[in-house]
């Protein structure tokens, strides 16, 4: 068996991987297992030293990494020369922060000494995706190997290239054999991975489905999982927001990563008295973004990670528009040169309950646009969802806005006049159909480790 990389820009073939059989996993599995034993055992100031060398190795390839981005899933060099210096960030964070997120705890108990201390479980392993194929991997890694735990990555397949290269990165950093290694396999071997009882637990950042099927597998077994899946995020722009403002912000979070993002800004809530002039700077900030060659320093937007996602957001932005949504900008297969996967900013006006948008998550460069009388109203649907990943919410009130934020949106993060996005010193993660557990601050590197009770009478 085989998987493929493929140039999203034209369709051409960038590189065959042979996938790793199951012999191959089984050993790898084996040596990630005896590598625990002196690892676990191993002092904090040591893996710091890894972790700070990482960064330095990164920074130092971050144009060719970023380059490998670039070509095998379509993001510009400007925002994947800023992934990576974000993934040197995190390293160089929990370096200097790990020790003591996870130092002793002394509790006050009848015994002579009672406290709580933070061991790793072991072998923990990662399903990632492609659309941030470096951040998603090192901010799982960082704290995982900090804590005294060994890595198995199971990356999406069109990126199996930026899969190994991160396995190189932290070998030319220094990290013993086996600490963290790369599995080369489809979706349909990680139930398998998972079963093996060396396997202590297992992370996964994707979408809803393959989210539930991992979890269900991994609850059979009960083993620990943490699960970052799909968003719709609401931004609420209220009657007192600053609407310039307001419209310059969500359409930057529109099109990150050209709109590839589960924090990504999908539905834009606006109360009516301010919805035209929304709209109108709206629809300017999202056509005026750049569209071409992921390479050339100039592009903004890159085309889709693959051209099936794009025919399927297509037919999404369709079936909306056949319920009654009105399509003001974009909408179509843009006229590009090869095989490409573009997709041209789009915005649908008009979305409503009961069409497939009003509840679907859209993965890519389409915003939605729902009109509503009030705050009151603009809460009530930003809430109205399957998801609870990330929202925001505009308003020159700051004091009602993080009221709002804080006690009434449904969400993981809240943000108040500014994008969702990722920082490592806070935690991240969802609730409802968006997931469960926390990544990042000193949440993240306690999720996969025994938190032990030791009592000395």
């Amino acid at each position: 068996m085989s998987m493929q990389s493929i140039n999203p820009l034209n369709g051409k073939v960038i590189k065959t991987y042979k996938e790793d059989s199951d012999e191959v996993v089984a050993k790898k599995i084996e040596k990630a297992q005896a590598a625990w034993i002196p690892w676990r055992n191993s002092i904090y100031k040591e893996r710091a030293v890894f972790l700070r060398k990482t960064a330095e190795v990164l920074r130092k390839r971050k144009q060719q990494l970023a380059e490998l981005m670039a070509l095998e899933m379509g993001k510009p060099l400007k925002p994947g020369l800023d992934e990576i210096e974000k993934c040197a960030a995190v390293c160089e964070y929990y370096a200097e922060n790990g020790e003591k997120y996870l130092k002793e705890e002394v509790i006050t108990t009848e015994a002579r000494r009672s406290y709580v201390t933070y061991k790793p479980l072991g072998v923990v392993l990662a399903v990632m995706p492609w659309n941030f194929p470096f951040w998603q991997a090192f901010r799982f890694l960082a704290p995982g190997l900090m804590a005294g735990n060994i890595g198995l990555l199971k990356h999406a397949s069109n990126v199996t290239g930026c899969a190994l290269a991160i396995e190189k990165v932290l070998l030319d950093a220094g990290f013993p054999e086996h600490v963290f290694q790369t599995l080369v396999i489809g979706s349909k071997d990680v139930e398998k991975v998972i079963g093996n009882p060396i396997v202590k637990a297992v992370t996964l950042t994707g979408s809803t489905q393959a989210g539930m099927k991992v979890a269900q597998h991994a609850a059979s077994l009960l083993k620990k999982s943490v699960l970052e899946l799909g968003g719709s995020d609401p931004y609420l722009v209220l009657d007192d927001a600053n609407v310039a403002y307001a419209a310059e912000v969500c359409a930057e979070s529109r099109l990150i990563n050209n709109g590839q993002s589960c924090i990504a800004a999908k539905r834009f809530i606006l109360v009516e008295t301010i919805a035209d002039e929304f709209i109108k700077i709206f629809k300017e900030k999202m056509s005026a973004k750049i569209t071409g060659d992921p390479f050339d320093k100039h592009t903004q937007l890159g085309p889709m990670s693959r051209k099936d996602l794009r025919d399927e957001l297509h037919q999404q932005v369709m079936d909306n528009i056949a319920a009654g949504a009105k399509c003001i900008l974009g909408g179509e297969i843009p006229d590009f040169p090869g095989d490409h996967a573009f997709y041209t900013p789009t915005i649908l006006t008009g979305i409503e309950k009961g069409m497939p948008a009003y509840t679907e998550e859209i993965f890519g460069p389409v915003a939605l646009i729902i009109t509503v009388k009030n705050t009151e109203e603009a809460i009530k649907v930003a809430n109205d969802s399957l998801f609870g990943l990330g929202a925001a919410v505009f308003t020159r009130d700051e004091v009602k806005g993080e009221q709002i934020a804080s006690h009434q949106l449904q969400a993981g993060s809240c943000f108040v006049n500014s994008l969702v996005k990722s920082d490592p010193r806070l935690p991240f993660g969802g609730i409802k159909q968006s997931g469960y557990g926390r990544e990042l601050g000193i949440f993240g590197i306690r999720e996969f480790v025994n938190i032990k009770t030791v009592y000395i009478r």
